[in-house]
């Protein structure tokens, strides 16, 4: 069993594989690992039952497993698990979250 099935964030942690940067350019230049920047964007792994209120409720966390979301810049804990790098960050502090808009 790998290592982020094992991994459970608590309370309203949320596990993000964050996006990788595009090593190419679309006319083919490779780049190198030094010019690219940081993806904002991550791709959630795994959610805790959420936060505690003072008055002992649960509420739950906004997004769920698979959904595609805006990061902050800085902020968050790096987890290596299975050689892979991920984000541990509350769920209050993520920015956003992509949704797909269908055309009718």
């Amino acid at each position: 069993m790998s290592a982020v099935k094992q991994f459970i964030p608590l309370f309203d942690r949320v596990l993000v594989s964050r996006a990788v940067a595009a090593a190419k350019t679309k006319g083919g230049i490779m780049l190198p690992e030094s010019s690219q920047k940081k993806m904002n964007e991550g791709v959630v792994v795994s959610c805790g039952p959420g936060a505690v209120d003072a008055d002992g409720e649960v509420i739950p966390v906004s997004v769920s497993v698979g959904d595609k979301v805006l990061l902050p810049e800085y902020g968050g804990t790096k987890l290596n698990l299975d050689d892979e790098e991920y984000l541990l960050i509350r769920d209050s502090e993520i920015l956003g979250k992509f949704v797909k808009v269908t055309s009718e």
